[in-house]
């Protein structure tokens, strides 16, 4: 009897095709009452994305399972083909990694929010007005000085973008499995770290003194004066696209997170692949030549729709499709648009909605759409699936997969 689960590997062919994910970070969405009841991609102007999806196959994807949200490290999982639910890598470690940081074995990772609290500690702003990067990077060299190591734990800090920082603990008998301090809304305190196992009641005491020590560094320094800390996590041990799908893969992003998820699936990543979406997009005409498979992500249609700026998702969006001839100078074999998952501004946060997708090349057939709409998708010939197998589909349309029997 045959594996299903390593079925796609043992059917992989080589050859010369080129595939590129665009993936527009959040971009799924639900329609919008106060914008004419029209979802972000609706209400966007997006004429090179309309004409490229007349010639393409359409479908929505379920990034996890049926009524699950996802986090942003499962959503991309996916649409590696890696099914989520085996390969649960914690979003501290991600970003560590993304950031370049020595990561060794025991340490364990966590992502930290600068968040915004006042007098008596109730959070009034989870990203602190989202700080300025050179704020951020001030504030965590200040911690850095002050706390150094927790009970012979060594603490270490690195700074991301805006509001967002890196925290290591690097020590023997840590262990990662630990509760949030995110209370994932203002008007709460942070939470208590808790320990999920026994075996993490020292980690815990570690990251509760952490936060203490932390407030008493910052907490009168507005507006980032807390802290909010998430993702916990230990290094995973993960299989390759280049053992999987013999893929020579590169990433193409600005946020460290989605540069340490592709490390960990053996991706090369480019560290100054650009500050803006055309940069982006001429670095993957730079480098069409030297890989196979281009992983390029665009963050900001996710933040704007945490923020429920509704009409800023939309123009990233636009942004988008304004720079698309940039990508088509050097057209990829298979060109995949869709999203991680959904973050409908009317929500204000990631959700379960299905995710729209699309796929041109010169195989993929057409479903004659007149745009890339989740209404469209919904009509699309790929159906629903799970984007677990997302990878399938690009791997054919790129003739890389052999025939299955005889």
């Amino acid at each position: 009897m045959i594996n299903k689960d390593n079925l796609i590997e043992r059917l992989i062919a080589q050859n010369n095709q080129k595939i590129l994910l665009l993936v527009m970070d959040g971009v799924g969405d639900i329609p919008h009452k106060d914008f004419g009841k029209k979802t972000p991609l609706e209400y966007a102007i997006t004429s090179n994305i309309d004409k490229l999806a007349r010639d393409s196959v359409m479908g929505r994807m379920i990034p996890v399972l049926p009524g699950v949200t996802p986090g942003s490290g499962p959503g991309h999982l996916g649409l590696f083909g890696y099914d989520p639910l085996q390969y649960q890598i914690g979003r501290g470690m991600l970003e560590a990694l993304g950031l370049s940081i020595d990561i060794k074995d025991g340490d364990i990772a966590m992502r930290c929010n600068f968040a915004s609290a006042d007098d008596n500690g109730i959070i009034t702003d989870r990203r602190a007005g989202r700080i300025s990067t050179d704020k951020c990077e001030e504030l965590c060299s200040l911690i850095g000085d002050a706390i150094k190591e927790i009970d012979g734990v060594q603490i270490i800090i690195r700074p991301s973008l805006q509001h967002r920082f890196v925290v290591v603990f690097r020590g023997k008998n840590l262990c990662d499995m630990l509760t949030d301090s995110d209370p994932l809304s203002e008007g709460k305190e942070p939470l208590e770290v808790r320990a999920l196992d026994e075996k993490a009641e020292f980690t815990a005491k570690v990251a509760n003194q952490f936060y203490q020590g932390v407030r008493r560094v910052i907490k009168d320094l507005k507006p980032a004066n807390s802290i909010l800390m998430r993702g916990f996590s230990a290094r995973p041990r993960i299989p390759t696209m280049m053992d999987r799908f013999k893929l020579n893969s590169v990433c193409l992003a600005t946020y460290p997170m989605y540069k340490g998820l592709s490390k960990l699936v053996g991706m090369t990543v480019i560290d100054e692949a650009g500050n803006n979406i055309e940069e982006l997009f001429q670095k993957y005409n730079d480098l069409h030549n030297k890989y196979d498979f281009f992983f390029i992500h665009v963050k900001y249609t996710d933040s704007n729709g945490e923020d429920g700026n509704f009409v800023g998702k939309s123009k990233i969006i636009e942004e988008v499709d304004k720079a698309l001839p940039i990508l088509l100078e050097k057209k990829p074999n298979v060109l995949c648009i869709t999203g991680d998952h959904s973050t409908p501004a009317a929500m204000k946060s990631h959700s379960w909605h299905h995710i729209p997708v699309m796929i041109n090349s010169d195989y993929c057939g057409a479903d004659g759409a007149a745009r890339f709409t989740e209404n469209q998708c919904n009509n699309g010939g790929l159906g629903t699936f799970e984007s677990k197998h997302l990878i399938n589909y690009l791997l054919a349309n790129a003739m890389r997969l052999n025939k299955y029997g005889a």
